[in-house]
């Protein structure tokens, strides 16, 4: 039976157009009705059915018991009001769900009203006390235009919760990038959580991209995404035309091609280069028009990035000027003993592809590229005599080369740079054996570090392959029979095997930088 305050809803919404079938174009506010009578949902849809809040329409969604409410609970995160019978199923079955969502499901967000028929089974005051609602209504006092003004004043409370909440998270990105801003992935961090912070504060669409574009050859560029939220957040090696509209695309092109950022009716863009020549180009999709400080905020955000940006460029030039460093010292010691430098470069090839076949992380499989290049580094300490005699070593003349290893350590073991720690592992134990033969401390097993277990077999194959002054290359059937030989002697069992079953990987490497000896 419908009482008077539903013929209320009814009167009023009878001039109102149904809006239950109304395809959801745009974003919309999540609305969540849970009552056992189906009066009640009727009617609460005639009455919001035209609503509409900061440019979004609702989206309501009917639940009508609780096993049901439960369900849809769990695939609405993202809900803003639920409105909330106390009996149902059963007489507590609202303040049950009350419970569930706020210590089970760890929804804080969502403006939760409870709505009851029968305020003896749940007096205000209790429940108000004992659970954490925001609101209380008895049906008989829910007329038409008090549901309008509680959703409103509900909805409202739920935007400026959202607000905050994303000002957190992307502070919280923003402060856990800071002590790595360097890093290119954390740059990634910093740019998306200063796009969650505006997005919030200008109260756009959750869509925004922060892309930049390097000069890849005359006349041509690449576009990458750096941040994106919303429907454009990529993977971190997305083609940007993969992942945004083209006409997307055609604005940010656009904006690239005449340096300048512009304003439309549904989006705008802007524009900044950095001093070391990169061009970047912020995205926004949003109808709202900028006011004075939210173009300020803009500005903000570009000029803070921008340093950002040449922060990280000139600590990547930094580093790049590092390896070249280090990969010439290890040259250095490989030109004294007449080889070429590509072993140099093949054993660091070599060493990574076994590093990461093996499971070790690609940042740390990097360093083990860069700092095997040192591993005869100590061979400077060796005199040339020695060093190039082309006929049998003496057993004086072998210790003072098997000393190499020593120096090679002396050499790099005080420093606290990962890669120089690295190579100081590397240049002492390259030549350890795994059945504990080899020197210089006859270590066994995985007493060897797998840095030194793994350059031990890089650099044994690359010299069997190489003609040196006292010997010829081997055949590369040769090697390989040797290997098989060796296995649980010179090398670990499990890196030969990782060895032949990346065997046209490592051949590629070797055809890759293949050298001619020199004379």
């Amino acid at each position: 039976m419908v009482s008077d305050e539903q013929e209320d809803f009814l009167i009023f919404a009878d001039e109102q157009e149904d809006s239950t079938d109304r395809s959801l174009e745009k974003e919309c506010w999540k609305i969540i009705i849970v009552d056992d009578e189906n009066e009640v949902h009727n009617v609460t849809r005639m009455v919001l059915s035209d609503f509409e809040f900061d440019g979004k329409r609702l989206e309501l969604i009917s639940a009508f018991t609780e096993s049901e409410a439960l369900n849809v609970l769990k695939d609405h995160p993202d809900v803003a009001i639920i409105l909330l019978d106390v009996v149902m199923d059963q007489d507590d079955s609202g303040l049950r769900l009350v419970k569930y969502i706020r210590e089970q499901l760890k929804y804080q967000s969502p403006r939760i009203i409870l709505r009851t028929g029968q305020p003896g089974q749940a007096p205000e005051k209790t429940v108000i006390m004992n659970y954490d609602i925001n609101d209380y209504k008895e049906k008989t006092e829910l007329t038409s235009q008090k549901l309008f003004t509680t959703v409103m004043s509900a909805l409202r409370s739920y935007r400026d919760i959202m607000v905050i909440e994303n000002n957190k998270i992307g502070l919280e990105k923003i402060i856990n990038s800071s002590a790595d801003l360097f890093e290119l992935k954390s740059m990634r961090k910093f740019a998306s959580g200063v796009l969650t912070q505006l997005t919030s504060i200008l109260n756009l669409n959750k869509n925004a991209l922060h892309c930049n574009s390097f000069a890849v050859s005359k006349g041509q560029e690449t576009i990458y995404i750096l941040a994106a939220t919303g429907d454009y957040s990529p993977n971190e090696n997305d083609k940007i035309e993969d992942v945004v509209p083209a006409r997307v695309l055609v604005s940010i092109e656009n904006t690239f091609r005449e340096k300048k950022g512009s304003f439309y009716d549904d989006h705008f863009t802007c524009y900044f280069e950095s001093k070391t020549g990169s061009e970047n180009v912020i995205y926004f999709e949003g109808s709202m028009q900028l006011n004075e400080w939210n173009r300020y905020l803009i500005e903000i955000y570009s000029s803070n990035v921008s340093v950002a940006f040449e922060n990280i460029y000139l600590n990547e030039e930094v580093e790049n000027t590092q390896k070249e460093i280090i990969f010439t010292l290890g040259e250095i010691a490989e030109t004294r003993s007449k080889e070429t430098g590509n072993h140099v470069k093949r054993v660091a090839e070599y060493s990574k592809l076994l590093a990461l076949k093996f499971g070790i992380p690609e940042e740390e499989a990097e360093i083990v590229r860069l700092a095997s290049s040192m591993h005869d580094v100590g061979k400077v300490a060796v005199p040339d005599a020695i060093l190039n005699k082309p006929g049998k070593l003496t057993p004086e003349e072998f210790d003072t080369i098997k000393n190499h290893t020593n120096h090679g350590y002396a050499m790099l073991n005080h420093s606290n740079r990962d890669i120089i720690k690295t190579a100081a592992i590397i240049a002492h134990q390259h030549h350890e054996k795994y059945n504990g033969q080899g020197y210089p401390n006859g270590l066994a097993g995985e007493d060897i570090h797998i840095y030194g277990r793994i350059a031990a077999l890089a650099d044994v194959f690359d010299a069997l392959g190489s003609e040196r002054v006292y010997k010829k290359a081997w055949p590369l059937e040769d090697i390989l029979d040797y290997f098989r030989q060796e296995s649980g002697q010179h090398f670990d069992p499990q890196l030969v095997k990782i060895f032949f079953d990346n065997l046209q990987g490592i051949l590629k490497i070797r055809d890759q930088y293949s050298d001619v000896m020199k004379s």
